[in-house]
């Protein structure tokens, strides 16, 4: 078995169960949307750390639970790194009434279309994102049962 393209690293401690099984199931998404996938690196951080991040690269003075940064040079797979603030999800799950592990999944698919190539600064580009967002979360949920 060879080795995930997928890595995790936690700046801030969340409990994400099925680590392994996550990391071989988001290939997946890249494949079914026909993304060759290099490697992609997930960072679980704070507000305070991403709203850094937001002002630094993005010049954006706002909290936000995600940001994608697509690596990829030529026209070799995607290369990316995704930023998920762990403080923003926790609270959305509460304002969404979701569980943690529910809208923590959300927004890590989310991150991994963003570098499919799907938008959502539109409303239809939001409207198509959240129907892929759910496709993949039905699929894992049902792939962990």
């Amino acid at each position: 078995m060879s080795a995930s393209p997928v890595k995790f690293h936690f700046l801030q401690t969340v409990n994400l169960r099925n680590r392994q099984a996550l990391k071989a199931f988001i290939p997946s998404i890249f494949k079914r949307e026909k993304v060759p996938l290099t490697s992609l690196t997930y960072i679980f951080c704070s507000d305070d750390y991403l709203l850094d991040i937001n002002r630094q690269y993005l010049n954006h003075d706002y909290y936000t639970d995600i940001i994608t940064f697509d690596l990829s040079e030529g026209e070799g797979g995607t290369v990316g790194e995704i930023y998920i603030s762990i403080d923003r999800v926790r609270d959305n799950a509460r304002q969404f009434n979701t569980s943690l592990s529910e809208e923590l999944h959300r927004v890590i698919f989310h991150g991994a279309l963003h570098l499919c190539g799907y938008k959502d600064k539109t409303a239809q580009e939001e409207k198509l994102m959240r129907t892929k967002e759910a496709e993949y979360l039905a699929k894992w949920n049902k792939k962990k049962v």
